[in-house]
C-alpha cells in the first residue's frame, strides 16, 4: 500500500487494479517499473471514472461531481461537449448496452441471481474513445418493486433532469412491447412527455429509440407502428394551452434503432452496437445526434447547472431554462471574475510595482499596468467566452473597475481618505503629464489639456462615489452596534420597571450614543467633510439611538397585559426569596395581593410612556387613581363622576394642548374673512338671511348647551362623535317639547312657577338629594311631604 494510504483504485472497463503508489504518485514509481507506468499513463486517457451522481434517497453528490471534472478536465471543453442518459423499465439491460456502447463500467445484473434492481439513483461516467468529450448517465429503472409506490415521484424527478441536462436520451424498451396498449414503454413515454411540458426550453432534444431483442420482422416494418404509438402517447398527454396544437418534433427529434438479443446472439448485438456507437462520434457537429445546441450551459458550469436543476426539480417548480442559462452565466463568471482578481494582486510583478510606487515615480507605470490588466482581462474572456454574452460583459466591467480600484484601496489602508484620494489623483495627473511628454511629438501641435480636464473630473467623480460608499459603510457599521448596545439592556430595564427604569435608560443611551458619536466622528474626520455634513451624520446616528429606545420600548408596551400578569402571578405565588409561597392559612392575603397590584401598576405606568427628557409626570398617580383606588365618598355610581381619570382631558399636556388648539389659526381665520366677503355682502343686501341665519343660531346653540359639545371633544374626536350622533335626535325633541310647552303655558301659572325654586321647575325634585341618600322628599297636592331617611 502507498504512504498515503490510498489503497488501490479501478482504472478502466477491465476492473484492472494497480498498485496505490502509482494510483495516488506515479511519478514516484517510475524508479521501479518504468514501462508499467507508460503503460498506466496511456490507459489513464481510457478512463471512465463513474461516479454515482444522485443516490437513491435523491441526495446530489457535489463533490462526486466536482472531482469527477477535475479528472476528466470538463471544465477545459467549453461547449465541445455532449451528455448522452438512458431511460427504461428496470432489468432491460441498459447498464449493459451502455457499457459495450460507450465503454463505461456501470454495474450489471447478474442473471444468475434473478431480476432486480441494479442502478440505484444516477450515475455518471465518461465515454471512452469518443469525441467530443461525451457524459453517460445511467438512470434507476422504472417501475421497479424495491420503491413501490415511491416509484413514480422518482420516476418523473429524474426523467425531468434528464431532459434538462441531456442532448441525447436513450429510449430502451423491448421489441414485443411494440403494438401493445399495456406495454411497459407506455408509462415511461407518458412520463417523459409529461415532464417536457414543464420545460420551456429553447432547443430539442433527441429521443433514440432503442429496441432490444429485436425479432424477425424488418426495422422499416416495427418502425411506424412505434412511431404510431408514440404520436397517440403525444396526443393523449395533456398539455398547456400554449401548446394543445404543438406537434411533437417541435420538441423531439425522434429516432429509431434495434439491436439483436445479447444473450442469443452476442456477436451479432456487438456488432450492431459499434455501428450505433458510430453514429455518437463528433455528434454536436451539424447533422450530428446533437446537433441542436441551441441554450447549452458550458461545460465549466456544469456541476453548477446540474445542482441548480436538481434542486429546483426536488422543489417540484418548472425549469426555464432559458433564465437559468442566465443565472449560470452570472455565478460562473463572478467565480472566474474573483478568482482573476485574486490572481492579480498575488502577481509578483505587480507587487514589485506596488511597492515601487509607494517610494518614487515608476518608469513606464502605464504601460506595465496595461500589460497586467490586458493579461488579466485576457485569461478572464478566454474563460468566460462560452457564457451569455450580457452577463459576461456585465461581469468584465466588474472585474476591470475591481482592478483598477486595487490601487486606490491600498492607499486608503495606509493613509486616510482625503488625503489618499488627493494623493493618487496628483499621482495619477503627474503620470498622465508624463506620458503626454513621452507621447509628443514635435511636428504636431497637440494640446492635451482637454483630455487631463476630462480625467480630473472622472477621477474626482469616482473620489466622489467612492466617498459616499465608504460613508455609507461606516455609519450604517456604527447603528449597528449602537443597535446592539442599547436593545437588549433596554429591554432587561423595562421588565424590570421600577422608578429607576427612565434614568437608567437615559444613562444608558446617552453613555452609548457618546461613545457611538465619538467613534464615527473620529473614523470620518480623515475625511475632511465639511462641518454642516459632519453634523448631520453625528445627528442621524443620535436620533438613531433615540430611535432604537423608542422602538423597543414601543414593542414592550404592546405586551404590557403579559408581563403585568407575569409579574402579579409571580409576586403573589413567591415570597421574597423568590421561593414558592406554602399557604399556611396565617398569611395576609390582601396585603400581598396589594403588594402583586402595586408592582404590576407600576409595570403598566413605566411603560405608559416614554420618557427619555424627564420623569415630570402624574402618570402612575392618575392609573392608580383609576384602576386602584375606590369610588369618591357621597357616590354611589361611578358613572356620575365628573371626570374620567383616564379620559385624554385628564392627562394635563394632552388637555392644554386641545385647548390650545381648539380655534383655528390665525392664517386660517383671515382666509375665511377674505374668502367670504361675497357672502357677508350679500347678508347685509337681504336682511330676511340674517333672522334665518339668527334663528338657525339660536337653534344651534341649544343644542350645543344641550349636548354638550366642549366636554364631549375633550374626551377625543371620534369619541365625541359617536356620543354626540345617539344625542342629537333626543337633543332636538326635546328642544322642540320644551317650545311646544312653552307656549301652551298659562301666564299666571307661569308667574308662579318662576317663583318657586329652580330645581322644582326643572322637574328633579329634589332627586340628587334621594342619590346621596340624605332624605326622601316627594310634593302632593296638600304640600311637601317628608319621609324618613333612607337606610344606607
Amino acid at each position: 500500500m502507498c504512504g498515503r494510504g490510498c489503497g488501490t483504485r479501478r482504472l478502466s472497463r477491465r476492473g484492472d487494479a494497480v498498485p496505490s503508489e502509482i494510483a495516488c504518485c506515479p511519478d514516484q514509481f517510475i524508479k521501479r517499473d518504468t514501462s508499467f507506468v507508460v503503460s498506466y499513463r496511456a490507459e489513464m486517457a481510457d478512463v471512465c471514472f463513474s461516479t454515482q451522481l444522485i443516490d437513491g434517497d435523491g441526495v446530489f453528490n457535489v463533490s462526486g461531481l466536482e472531482d469527477f471534472m477535475k479528472q476528466v478536465r470538463l471544465g477545459e471543453c467549453g461547449l465541445s461537449y455532449a451528455v448522452v442518459s438512458i431511460m427504461g423499465p428496470q432489468s432491460s439491460g441498459k447498464s449493459t448496452l451502455l457499457n459495450h456502447l460507450f465503454g463505461t463500467n456501470f454495474r450489471e445484473m447478474d442473471a444468475y441471481r434473478g431480476r432486480s434492481q441494479t442502478t440505484k439513483g444516477i450515475w455518471l461516467a465518461k465515454a471512452q474513445n469518443i469525441e467530443p468529450c461525451t457524459l453517460v448517465m445511467d438512470l434507476e429503472g422504472t417501475d421497479g418493486r424495491e420503491r413501490g409506490e415511491d416509484d413514480t415521484a422518482f420516476e418523473k424527478q429524474s426523467a425531468l433532469f434528464a431532459l434538462a441536462v441531456s442532448d441525447i436520451v436513450l429510449i430502451n424498451m423491448w421489441c414485443h412491447d411494440i403494438g401493445r396498449e399495456q406495454a411497459a414503454n407506455k408509462p415511461l413515454l407518458k412520463t417523459v412527455f409529461q415532464v417536457m411540458m414543464r420545460l420551456f426550453s429553447p432547443r430539442k432534444t433527441t429521443l433514440l429509440f432503442v429496441i432490444r431483442d429485436k425479432s424477425r420482422t424488418p426495422l422499416e416494418n416495427l418502425e411506424p407502428i412505434l412511431r404510431e404509438d408514440i404520436q397517440k402517447i403525444w396526443d393523449a398527454v395533456p398539455k398547456p394551452h400554449a401548446h394543445k396544437e404543438t406537434p411533437l418534433s417541435e420538441f423531439f427529434n425522434v429516432q429509431v434503432v434495434a439491436l439483436s438479443s445479447y444473450e442469443e446472439k452476442e456477436e451479432l448485438f456487438k456488432a450492431q452496437v459499434s455501428d450505433l456507437r458510430d453514429r455518437f462520434q463528433q455528434s454536436i457537429a451539424p447533422g450530428g445526434l446533437a446537433g441542436d445546441r441551441r441554450g447549452v450551459v458550458p461545460a465549466s458550469g456544469f456541476s453548477f447547472s446540474s445542482q441548480q436543476f436538481w434542486k429546483v426539480i426536488k422543489e417540484n417548480k418548472d425549469l426555464d431554462l432559458p433564465a437559468h442559462k442566465v443565472m449560470v452565466a452570472t455565478v460562473r463568471c463572478e467565480e472566474i471574475g474573483n478568482e482573476k482578481v485574486a490572481s492579480f494582486t498575488a502577481d509578483e510583478e505587480w507587487q514589485q510595482i506596488e511597492e515601487a510606487v509607494q517610494h518614487d515615480y515608476v518608469p513606464g507605470f502605464g504601460k506595465k499596468i496595461s500589460i497586467l490588466l490586458d493579461r488579466c482581462l485576457s485569461d478572464y474572456d478566454i474563460e468566460a467566452i462560452y457564457f451569455d454574452e450580457g452577463v459576461r460583459n456585465s461581469k468584465r466591467q466588474q472585474l476591470e473597475s475591481r482592478l483598477l480600484q486595487e490601487s486606490f484601496d491600498k492607499a486608503l489602508e495606509k493613509e486616510g481618505f482625503a488625503v489618499a484620494a488627493r494623493n493618487c489623483t496628483q499621482a495619477f495627473l503627474e503620470k498622465f503629464d508624463k506620458g503626454s511628454e513621452d507621447a509628443a511629438i514635435q511636428q504636431v501641435n497637440w494640446d492635451p489639456s482637454k483630455v487631463k480636464d476630462k480625467l480630473k473630473r472622472d477621477m474626482e467623480a469616482h473620489v466622489v462615489s467612492v466617498r459616499a460608499t465608504k460613508l455609507s459603510e461606516l455609519c450604517a457599521k456604527y447603528e449597528a452596534q449602537l443597535t446592539k448596545a442599547l436593545a437588549e439592556p433596554v429591554e432587561a430595564l423595562l421588565d424590570s420597571a421600577s422608578d429607576d427604569t427612565w434614568p437608567a435608560i437615559r444613562k444608558l443611551l446617552q453613555r452609548e450614543t457618546k461613545a457611538a458619536v465619538s467613534g464615527l466622528e473620529s473614523a470620518i474626520s480623515t475625511f475632511e467633510l465639511d462641518e454642516a455634513t459632519e453634523k448631520e451624520l453625528l445627528t442621524k446616528l443620535e436620533n438613531h439611538g433615540r430611535n432604537v429606545v423608542e422602538s423597543k420600548a414601543k414593542e414592550e408596551a404592546g405586551r404590557v397585559l403579559i408581563h403585568m400578569k407575569d409579574r402579579f402571578s409571580t409576586l403573589f405565588s413567591r415570597d421574597a426569596d423568590s421561593m414558592p409561597r406554602v399557604w399556611t392559612g396565617k398569611e395576609d392575603i390582601k396585603a400581598i395581593t396589594k403588594t402583586a397590584r402595586s408592582s404590576s401598576m407600576k409595570l403598566l405606568s413605566t411603560l405608559a410612556a416614554i420618557r427619555l427628557d424627564e420623569d415630570g409626570d402624574n402618570i402612575e398617580n392618575t392609573l392608580s387613581l383609576a384602576l386602584v383606588d375606590t369610588v369618591k365618598p357621597g357616590t354611589t355610581d361611578r358613572s356620575i363622576q365628573s371626570l374620567d381619570p383616564l379620559a385624554s382631558s385628564s392627562w394635563e399636556r394632552e388637555a392644554n394642548k386641545r385647548n390650545n388648539n381648539w380655534l383655528p389659526p390665525p392664517w386660517a381665520l383671515a382666509a375665511m374673512a377674505i374668502l367670504g366677503f361675497n357672502e357677508f355682502m350679500m347678508l347685509l343686501r337681504n336682511p330676511l338671511y340674517l333672522g334665518v341665519i339668527f334663528v338657525a343660531y339660536l337653534v344651534g346653540k341649544a343644542i350645543w348647551v344641550q349636548s354638550d359639545f366642549a366636554r364631549e371633544f375633550q374626551r377625543g374626536f371620534l369619541p365625541a362623535i359617536l356620543s354626540l350622533s345617539t344625542k342629537f335626535v333626543p337633543t332636538v325633541m326635546n328642544i322642540l317639547k320644551k317650545l311646544a310647552e312653552e307656549g301652551q303655558t298659562p301666564a299666571a301659572p307661569q308667574r308662579e312657577m318662576e317663583l318657586q325654586p329652580k330645581s322644582n321647575r326643572n322637574g328633579s325634585s329634589y332627586s340628587n338629594a334621594t342619590s346621596a341618600g340624605s332624605s326622601s322628599i316627594t310634593t302632593s297636592e296638600i304640600g311637601p311631604e317628608y319621609s324618613s331617611p333612607v337606610p344606607q
